[in-house]
């Protein structure tokens, strides 16, 4: 008699590797602590953003997307971890945590030097009144570089603590990178 027929697909797929702890225990741990201050920063730089009007929508609608997409791709990973469910999906979650964490960190970082220019482009004109006999005339310098914006005092507020928050998020994916890229290098 021959054996049966074993089926190729049931036995082509590895066990997941995953090394951080699942359930709330991942919330104990540093990786897990930096997914949700990486939520709860990024929300806050989407919050800042949304909040100036966008006033120069060509390099925030980046900065938007950016902190949107990771919110939500962060907040599904961590679930994924929370309720467990990355045990049943056969992938090597630590490749795809450090690779995760490397795109967001490089998207981030783009993200946060086009938040630094919008706020450094303020004040780019400046217009003064000048007295004259008996007219007044207004005297239009150009400004410095090719961005300008004309943010009133609280936009401009805003946008300085969006541009330090999405700094403080682009440490948090750094910092989850390296920490990724080291457990990962452990399991192999």
């Amino acid at each position: 008699m021959s054996e049966p027929a074993t089926n190729p697909a049931a036995t082509s797929f590895p066990v997941p590797t995953i090394s951080l702890p699942l359930g709330l225990e991942v919330l104990r741990t540093y990786s897990g602590a930096l997914v949700c201050l990486e939520i709860l920063f990024g929300g806050l730089v989407w919050i800042l953003v949304a909040s100036s009007n966008v006033p120069v929508p060509l390099l925030q609608g980046w900065v938007m997307f950016v902190s949107v997409t990771t919110f939500f791709l962060s907040s599904a990973y961590l679930a994924l971890l929370i309720t467990g469910l990355a045990d049943r999906i056969n992938t090597d979650w630590n490749f795809l945590d450090v690779t995760y964490h490397f795109l967001a960190l490089l998207f981030y970082f783009t993200a946060f030097v086009l938040e630094a220019a919008t706020t450094a482009a303020n004040g780019g004109v400046s217009i003064k009144p000048m007295l004259n006999n008996s007219d007044t005339l207004l005297h239009i310098t150009n400004p410095w570089g090719n961005i300008v914006t004309n943010l009133t005092g609280n936009k401009y507020s805003i946008n300085v603590a969006a541009t330090i928050f999405a700094f403080i998020v682009t440490l948090f994916y750094g910092c989850s990178m390296v920490m990724g890229f080291r457990r990962w290098r452990k399991a192999t």
